[in-house]
């Protein structure tokens, strides 16, 4: 399995700066609708999300803005599992044109499951570890995506 295409969508006027580039929040947007999907695909949808208490909170998140992305564009978001652990699930979701190899931008997210009535994290269910740990020996051959792990911070002087 290559990486998952969780969402895709067109690009609308009203997400388009003066420059005409979608702006940086629509970015995040989208990204945020990939991951609503994979919660969705994890068995985490809001029926579940109700009837558990449980859902996913955004611990931190790194945005990488890698080329232009412009009107009418129709594109989609590929997400691949990094990692996770009994509480935490590390992603990657990247922006492309539909159809496209490209990478126009990337996001790195780390996720906490969280009992809602904590609210405070909790593992997540046996039934959502199963279908993570499918997704993750599915895509077990790929390579590790080029902008993850970076930080932020100027570089040292000369």
């Amino acid at each position: 399995m290559p990486t998952l295409t969780t969402y895709q969508t067109r690009i609308i006027p009203d997400w388009v700066d003066y420059n005409g580039h979608l702006r940086d929040a629509f970015y995040l947007l989208i990204f945020s609708y990939a991951t609503d999907a994979l919660m969705d695909r994890l068995g985490m949808d809001s029926n579940n999300r109700e009837a558990s208490g449980h859902s996913l909170f955004t611990l931190e998140l790194h945005l990488n803005y890698l080329h232009e992305v412009k009107l009418d564009a129709d594109v989609e978001v590929h997400t691949q599992i990094i990692g996770h652990d009994r509480k935490r699930l590390h992603l990657y979701h990247s922006l492309h044109l539909v159809g496209g190899d490209k990478e126009l931008a990337g996001n790195e997210q780390m996720l906490l499951h969280v009992d809602l009535a904590g609210p405070r994290s909790a593992p997540f269910s046996e039934a959502t570890l199963s279908k993570l740990q499918a997704i993750v020996a599915e895509q077990a051959d790929l390579p590790a995506p080029a902008w993850i792990g970076r930080v932020i911070a100027l570089p040292p002087e000369k």
